[in-house]
């Protein structure tokens, strides 16, 4: 695993997002092209047509109305409040425009290791996983004192190499927990489930890393204690279905489906606002 610069021990970040503490920079620094999810092209680095003076979004309440789905379904797991008050010291790119191209650069980084620290941070609270514990430990350490790096060493950092080690650790842990669940699992890693039809199925255990579940039937399904790392819940019908214990399950994947309040989700997810009643 790439090491991080020696430093002094830094603290684990905020792993859910604070707009308030944030210079907007998902709304500056990432790119969207026009699509079902955004109602225009934005390049990267250019701030949104809709991003007011002091930072905050001018239609934030009629996202999904206006076009704007992406924006309602995207987290950055709190790296944006890192990047502008740890990283940058409060400086924001308004005020401070020679930093502005390395803090857009920096933010993406800083998404992908906040992401990183909230699956290390949810494979250390399965008992099943003990085993990994001292690597996971480690894992989440290094990651750490990455999020803790100057601008510059962010700015040229490859996450790569860090990425695979880490997600080395979350197949095992995926493997130990789901081992727990009596009988044969499914697999359906990487699937094409686009469409599928899944009503009430029995997904206890199952392997769904990677799979493309975009406007699949999952109403009534049992996900507990399901792989769900990269799984693609864009349009899922996920209403009456039971995702308590599901594995590496995001806000963002939540966001991206449609639910009801028959669907139960994990304690530390908060139930999206456009979910039926």
């Amino acid at each position: 695993m790439p090491k991080p610069p020696p430093a002094a021990p830094a603290p684990l970040p905020v792993l859910q997002a604070d707009c308030a503490n944030c210079f907007a920079l998902c709304c500056v620094a990432l790119p969207f092209a026009k699509s079902a999810d955004f109602a225009v092209n934005k390049p990267a680095g250019t701030p949104c047509k809709n991003l007011r003076q002091d930072f905050r979004c001018g239609i934030h309440t009629g996202l999904r109305d206006k076009g704007f789905q992406g924006c309602t379904v995207f987290d950055c797991f709190g790296a944006g409040q890192q990047v502008s008050q740890v990283t940058f010291g409060g400086r924001d790119w308004r005020a401070h425009p020679a930093a502005a191209g390395t803090m857009f650069t920096v933010f993406p980084v800083m998404r992908n290791l906040h992401e990183l620290l909230f699956y290390l941070t949810e494979a250390l609270t399965r008992p099943a996983a003990r085993p990994l514990q001292a690597d996971l430990r480690a894992a989440l350490a290094d990651t750490t004192q990455w999020t803790a790096a100057t601008p510059e060493t962010l700015a040229e950092f490859d996450i790569t190499p860090l990425r695979q080690e880490v997600n080395t650790l979350l197949l095992k842990t995926s493997e130990l927990v789901r081992a727990e669940v009596a009988g044969r699992k499914k697999n359906h890693r990487g699937a094409d489930l686009m469409g599928a039809r899944l009503p009430a199925a029995d997904l206890r255990g199952a392997n769904l890393r990677g799979a493309y579940l975009i406007a699949a039937d999952l109403s009534g399904a049992d996900l507990r204690t399901a792989d769900l790392i990269g799984a693609d819940f864009r349009d899922t019908d996920l209403r009456g279905a039971d995702l308590r214990g599901a594995l590496f399950l995001t806000q963002p994947q939540l966001n991206a489906a449609r639910g009801n309040a028959e669907t139960r989700i994990p304690a530390s997810l908060t139930r999206p606002a456009h979910w039926l009643p």
